[in-house]
């Protein structure tokens, strides 16, 4: 009886795989004879998964799927590390970021136009939105490496052709921007983040900014594009590589998506 009136529920309001475990979770209720503990456990779950589909509706920012799975990016970015990243931090910035413009106009604008014309006094706003727009940026630069065409030795997939022409035009060599970025990545006292940026002539720059400060905002990096960026706070990389902050910028090289980054720069020159 149970079984079959959460399914007919479940039918309504959700898809296939939320109905698939919801009904394994009152399966296993009725397998375990119902106990409190794990009923308590089911009906927080409803609880929490209504109130997200809820807010679905209303928020003017969603926290993304991420393209792959926690355990995709392995050995470089551990699972754990991943699946905390993500669902916590990137979490709590963007509910913190839908609290901060609620009921303004600034709801009814893209992040990026929140970033561009940001008063940089407005903390919460700064913070938050600059780690809403970061990690978004972050997650759509990796890619599994067994998806990636390796090159060189270790494994590590370079630039596609125009990209290169222009790292190579910016830096000199693929090996001096690897070498720039990593020492921009490297020397962030404390935390914050590390750019490849483009202007619109296609020129390439590297910069780095503190906390969760990014070049779309006034006056903040350089004063170009952000298409690739790495996150050097602790909680980005501390389960797997302690303090070992540089081995964690040289596994980050293993898993860019240039092609991405190419496609970013593009839409930047026109």
């Amino acid at each position: 009886m149970t079984q079959t009136l959460s399914s007919g529920i479940l039918s309504y309001l959700f898809d296939d795989k939320i109905k698939v475990f919801c009904l394994s979770l009152f399966q296993s209720v009725s397998n375990s004879q119902k106990s409190l503990s794990r009923i308590i456990e089911i009906s927080r779950y409803f609880v929490v998964l209504l109130l997200n589909i809820s807010n679905s509706n209303t928020m003017a920012f969603n926290l993304p799927q991420l393209p792959y799975s926690y355990d995709a990016l392995e050995p470089h970015f551990d699972a754990e590390t991943m699946k905390i990243h993500h669902t916590k931090h990137h979490a709590a910035y963007t509910a913190n970021l839908n609290a901060a413009i609620e009921n303004t106009e600034l709801a009814n604008q893209s992040i990026e136009e929140i970033l561009a014309k940001l008063d940089l006094e407005n903390k919460a706003l700064r913070n938050n939105a600059g780690g809403y727009y970061n990690h978004n940026l972050f997650w759509e630069s990796l890619c599994p490496e067994g998806q990636l065409i390796s090159l060189g030795s270790p494994p590590e997939r370079h630039p596609v052709s125009h990209l290169s022409e222009a790292i190579n035009s910016s830096f000199g060599s693929y090996e001096e921007f690897k070498a720039q970025f990593s020492k921009a990545a490297a020397s962030v006292f404390g935390s914050g983040w590390a750019w490849l940026c483009s202007s619109k002539d296609g020129t390439l720059c590297i910069c780095s900014t503190a906390n969760q400060d990014n070049p779309l905002m006034p006056g903040v990096g350089c004063d170009c594009t952000p298409i690739l960026g790495l996150d050097v706070w602790e909680h980005a990389y501390y389960l797997n590589y302690q303090n070992r902050r540089p081995d964690y910028i040289a596994a980050f090289f293993n898993i860019i998506d240039w092609d991405k980054i190419e496609k970013r720069r593009q839409s930047i020159i026109g």
